[in-house]
């Protein structure tokens, strides 16, 4: 099962988190990169200026599934322990289970067509264009991770109706 958050934090925005990024992105393609498209930074860390928890979110976006049993299978021998789909179809969790040097992460395998990686890619396009709409999401984490620190169902509940709006928009 996915690590819980134990208390949520909201921080303000971490140049860094790009870089994290690139080392997550270089390690995974170290063992898949020959049966992936790509590897997309989304989730707030992905949008420059946008408070976040500070947990770098990765989609692993491969052509189809015909090439999952083998990404399992790699992933596994590099110390990922696959968790399903934890009731998002078309998105596939991986837990790493050893230690690396990277911040925390969430790492995913969809498939490029899959609804789960898509409106990951479309909400984070849309928030790195609008800054409005920016500012507003960051605004109700932050005042969700007051309002329910460590009730991280909670936390994420509150933020489905702004998410479904931008995703009706696009």
């Amino acid at each position: 099962m996915a690590e819980r958050t134990r208390v949520i934090k909201v921080v303000p925005y971490d140049p860094a988190w790009k870089t994290q990024f690139e080392g997550i992105k270089a390690m995974v393609t170290e063992h898949i990169g020959d049966l992936i498209i790509k590897v997309e930074h989304v989730g707030s860390t992905s949008v420059e200026g946008l408070s976040a928890k500070p947990i770098i979110d990765l989609d692993v976006v491969m052509d189809s599934y015909d090439s999952f049993p083998e990404i399992i299978s790699r992933l596994a021998a590099a110390g990922f322990e696959h968790q399903g789909d934890l009731g998002i179809k078309g998105r596939e969790a991986f837990r790493r289970t050893i230690a690396d040097e990277f911040m925390p992460y969430h790492l995913y395998v969809c498939p490029k067509d899959g609804r789960g990686h898509l409106e990951h890619i479309a909400f984070r396009d849309y928030l790195r264009g609008n800054e409005a709409a920016k500012r507003a999401y960051e605004a109700l984490k932050l005042q969700l991770a007051q309002d329910h620190p460590r009730d991280i169902d909670s936390y994420c509940n509150g933020k489905t109706a702004f998410v479904r709006e931008i995703l009706s928009k696009v």
